[in-house]
C-alpha cells in the first residue's frame, strides 16, 4: 500500500508537492519548503521494471499531445467581469480542453484516477483536462487559479487545487514559478528570481492548493509559467473544485 502524500506548507496555508503522476501507479513525492527538499517515495507497481515505467510514461504523454495538437488555439484568461475567456498578453501559450467523450477514454480515466488518489479530491470534482503548449518566448505571468468572479462559481464552486503535469522535458526555461513560496532564489526563464521554481520533467506533476484549510482563497498560491528559451514545453492541467462539476 502506498505511503500517504507529504504535505509541505508555505507560509500558513499554501503548499506544493512534486512527483510523477503520468506513467506510474502512484507518484513519487518530493516536498519543497523554501530551498530545502524532503523525500518520500511511494510504492510503484513498476518499482522493479523501469523499462515498463518509461514505456507507459512516454505513451501517455504522447497520447495527450496527439489529442491536443490538431485543436490548439491561443490561450485565454478569465475576465473577472464576465467570467468568460479573453485573450491577454499575460498568457501567450496555445491550448485546448479535452471533451467529455475523451474524458471517458481508458487512458484518460487512468490518469484522472491517479490525480484523485494523489490529491485526495474526488475525480468528479475535477474540470476537464487542459493541454498547453509553450513555444520559445512564450510565458504565463504570475496569477491565481481561483476565480475572482461569481459566474464561474456556479458549477462546482471555487477552485481548490491544481495538478500541473509535464509532458516534455526537452526544453530550456519554462519553469513553474512560485514567487511567494520560500525565501530563497531560483531560476525562471534564465533569470534569478525570489521564490521557488520547478523545472519541467516529463511525467512529473506539481500539485498546489488555491484554498486554505479555513475555506478561504490563498493569495500565496500565486504562480506563473516562466518564459521558454528553447524547445517546446507541453503540459496538462487539472483544476479541482469544491463540489462535483457535472
Amino acid at each position: 500500500m502506498a505511503a500517504p502524500a507529504m504535505r509541505i506548507v508555505f507560509g500558513l496555508l499554501t503548499f506544493v508537492t512534486v512527483g510523477m503522476i503520468i506513467g506510474t501507479g502512484f507518484p513519487s513525492i518530493r516536498g519543497l519548503r523554501g530551498q530545502k527538499a524532503r523525500y518520500l517515495r511511494d510504492v510503484s507497481r513498476w518499482a522493479n521494471d523501469k523499462d515498463a515505467e518509461l514505456l507507459r510514461l512516454g505513451y501517455e504523454c504522447e497520447y495527450l499531445k496527439a489529442i491536443a495538437r490538431p485543436r490548439l488555439q491561443v490561450s485565454t484568461v478569465v475576465d473577472i467581469k464576465t467570467g468568460k475567456g479573453v485573450k491577454s498578453d499575460v498568457r501567450t501559450s496555445s491550448g485546448m480542453f479535452l471533451n467529455h467523450v475523451e474524458r471517458s477514454y481508458p487512458i484518460i480515466q487512468a490518469i484522472e484516477k491517479r490525480i484523485a488518489v494523489f490529491s485526495q479530491v474526488p475525480a468528479e470534482n475535477g474540470e476537464l483536462i487542459q493541454v498547453l503548449r509553450y513555444e520559445p518566448n512564450q510565458f504565463y505571468r504570475p496569477h491565481h487559479d481561483y476565480f475572482g468572479d461569481t459566474f464561474n462559481l456556479k458549477r462546482g464552486g471555487q477552485r481548490v487545487a491544481t495538478m500541473l503535469m509535464y509532458l516534455t522535458d526537452d526544453v530550456e526555461g519554462g519553469e513553474t514559478y512560485f514567487p511567494l513560496a520560500g525565501d530563497g532564489e531560483c531560476t525562471c526563464g534564465g533569470k534569478i528570481m525570489k521564490g521557488i521554481s520547478v523545472k519541467p520533467t516529463k511525467g512529473d506533476a506539481v500539485l498546489f492548493w488555491s484554498m486554505g484549510l479555513d475555506g478561504q482563497s490563498d493569495p500565496n498560491s500565486i504562480h506563473g509559467g516562466c518564459e521558454v528559451l528553447s524547445g517546446e514545453k507541453w503540459s496538462a492541467t487539472k483544476w479541482m473544485r469544491q463540489k462535483a462539476t457535472s
